[in-house]
């Protein structure tokens, strides 16, 4: 696709913004309810590449997957149903993907391979392949990064040190399967544990489907269990995504509301919406719906956002329509995304006038009149997201690949667009 122009929105609209399926909740509800014996049922499931990939290769490995109404998956799960795929599964650029099946192919007798794109190809699963090793689990994965083979059948218990400084999905993904190994397995983490959120809810899913994840003083204990309890289970609207809508509410002036995601979210990010209100927004919450109204300009702020660093750049996005500077810490994780985001990030605001300065995990940005530019994606959906919310607010902004936004929310623009129409 060509780049796309993004139109400025004036200000003073008001709209329900129908943010999809939380993929976070999705992948994760897909891997328990593969291992769960019977039928699940999951309601509101995100559809995008990065949920077809999941799909695609569970029933690769012989889970059945069908559709039942809009938005609603049917799965007959179970341990006993896993099989070693005939062909190696294909994740495309789906880290949720490749890192929790690698778990999960441990417990499956036989070779698991796992291919990605050129983008997969770079993105690291070290410190997973070196978990299963401890366990005695054969991995083949010579460059640290996909493609990966795992030689399964079972999943010895014990206990195992995994850093927590770099990835959580690494940890994430030896709990949602451990349960069904040998024995208990503990996790001692070494370092600090990043995106601490999405271990919780991990966690959360875990028990909902029957387990258990103790937290002790070293790590994690996952308790054996005899198999996890087939469920029906809503999928909460994606908070990563919903902080798109709430930065353009803030920052263009606008009341915008997602209904269904509420301060009871299992998901970290929707502490985005308190880093607004620090800015100057309005933030209403309530037990069905989130509604964030802009207030006039927004206050730069200083925040650390180690556990919601998903949205790094919607923030970054929204910096140069701020008084004065803006400062985000701690985020040398987001360097192992999709792309080096933190080095993309930079690089896009610079080439949109701003003056940036960064270091190895931080970025400070200092707004400066905003430069006519088009921005480039690096193949990474939140790059395409946040800055057409800049664009929505200031004239001149075009995003160079709006396509890229497939991998986890494919309505992003026509949303955008939809918004654009709203009468104030």
């Amino acid at each position: 696709m060509p780049p796309l122009p993004i139109v400025p929105i004036p200000p003073g609209r008001t709209w329900s913004w129908p943010v999809p399926g939380s993929k976070s909740l999705t992948n994760r509800a897909l891997v328990l309810a593969g291992l769960a014996e019977g039928t699940s049922v999951l309601e509101n499931v995100l559809e995008s590449d990065d949920t077809r990939h999941m799909r695609t290769c569970l029933q690769a490995m012989g889970v059945a997957v069908r559709d039942g109404a809009p938005g609603q998956l049917i799965i007959e799960g179970g341990r006993s149903r896993l099989r070693a795929p005939a062909e190696p599964l294909f994740v495309g650029n789906s880290g949720t993907t490749v890192r929790f099946l690698a778990g999960l192919a441990a417990l499956v007798p036989g070779a698991t391979t796992f291919v990605g794109d050129q983008h997969m190809a770079k993105r690291p699963i070290a410190d997973l392949v070196d978990g299963l090793r401890q366990l005695g689990v054969a991995v083949d994965c010579p460059t640290g990064c996909p493609p990966i083979t795992i030689r399964g059948g079972r999943l010895p218990g014990g206990t195992i040190h995994l850093r927590g400084d770099r990835s959580s999905q690494y940890l994430s993904a030896l709990l949602l399967s451990a349960g069904h190994g040998d024995a208990d397995l503990a996790v001692a983490i070494d370092g600090e544990l990043v995106s601490r959120p999405y271990i919780d809810m991990t966690r959360r899913l875990v028990r909902d489907f029957g387990g258990q994840v103790d937290e002790v003083a070293a790590g994690f204990r996952v308790r054996r269990v005899a198999g996890y309890r087939a469920r029906s289970l809503r999928i909460e609207p994606d908070a990563s995504a919903a902080s798109y809508p709430f930065a353009l509410a803030a920052a263009g002036g606008h009341t915008l509301a997602v209904d269904g995601l509420s301060g009871e979210s299992l998901q970290g990010d929707y502490a985005f919406a308190a880093l607004l209100e620090r800015m100057g927004a309005r933030v209403e919450r309530s037990p069905h719906r989130t509604v964030v109204r802009g207030q006039g300009r927004l206050r730069g702020i200083d925040a650390d956002l180690h556990h919601i660093s998903d949205t790094v750049m919607t923030l970054a996005a929204i910096a140069p329509l701020c008084e004065g500077p803006t400062t985000i810490r701690n985020v040398a994780n987001i360097r192992i995304k999709e792309t080096d985001r933190l080095a993309a990030t930079v690089a896009e605001l610079r080439r949109l006038g701003q003056q940036v300065e960064h270091g190895e995990d931080w970025l400070r940005i200092d707004p400066r009149p905003l430069t006519p530019a088009t921005v480039e994606c690096y193949a990474d959906h939140r790059m395409a997201m946040s800055f057409a919310m800049l664009g929505a607010c200031a004239a001149g902004v075009a995003i160079a690949d709006p396509a890229c936004c497939a991998k986890t929310y494919p309505a992003f623009f026509d949303h955008l667009a939809a918004f654009a129409r709203v009468q104030p």
